[in-house]
């Protein structure tokens, strides 16, 4: 009987490399303080972790093995998936918890001019910041994620809608639903808006409720900027 050759024509295996912006989240101590803040934003921002890359940074807290998978499993009644762990040594990471994760850095906005190392610095072409022009109404349900820059909506923002942006915001229109600048790590972003009836305000983390939201600003034009690690709101009329 001839041997079969199947294996040998069989093509080699094929990896491929691919990248996902992952968001990071930090637990800090106490830990219930922590996830009742969490909940906070969950609430503000529904569906905000679905289906989206997470980290966990355990660099500011220290926690046994059981205790961190406690606390990936408190995640997990919240729909947050945990893809891998930073900031923890390997012994600590038992059976069944995600991967120790190395090397991650902070993503970043900065436009880079891939061709400027085979030219003379005097003749490389000036690059314009990445940008996403959104000529549409932004409905609601809908989610805008664009991590490489600042993000104009010509249209609004409907309720329970969220545009994520990794550099400024700007909406022309009415946002009421959920606006998140920086989220690369740009604490510079702003946030500007014609109208604000907001159900969320971010930037680089750090954020404001339609709770917190001064109730004079309702319907007027504002911006958000950070100031340290305080979300300033304030009317430009």
């Amino acid at each position: 009987m001839a041997v079969s050759s199947v294996a040998q024509q069989r093509s080699p295996m094929r990896f491929r490399g691919r990248s996902y912006m992952a968001f990071a989240l930090t637990p800090e101590p106490p830990i219930v303080d922590w996830l009742a803040e969490l909940d906070s934003w969950i609430r503000s921002s529904a569906g905000f972790f679905v289906g989206r890359p997470v980290v966990l940074d355990l660099t500011a807290v220290t926690l046994t093995s059981p205790a961190i998978a406690h606390l990936i499993g408190e995640l997990g009644t919240r729909n947050i998936r945990i893809m891998g762990i930073e900031g923890v040594e390997a012994d600590k990471l038992g059976p069944g918890l995600p991967p120790l994760l190395k090397g991650g850095r902070a993503a970043t906005v900065e436009a880079v001019d891939t061709t400027a190392a085979s030219k003379p610095p005097a003749a490389a072409p000036r690059k314009d910041p990445s940008s996403l022009l959104l000529e549409a109404p932004v409905r609601s349900g809908q989610s805008v994620f664009f991590p490489d820059g600042d993000v104009t909506v010509l249209g609004s923002v409907g309720s329970g809608a969220e545009v994520i942006a990794g550099g400024s915001i700007h909406i022309y229109g009415t946002l009421r639903g959920r606006a998140m600048a920086g989220m690369s790590g740009n604490r510079a972003a702003r946030i500007f808006c014609s109208k604000v009836e907001a159900e969320l305000l971010a930037i680089d983390g750090f954020y404001r409720t339609a709770e917190d939201l001064d109730s004079a600003l309702k319907g007027r034009l504002v911006q958000a900027w950070l100031n340290g690690e305080v979300l300033m709101v304030t009317a430009m009329n």
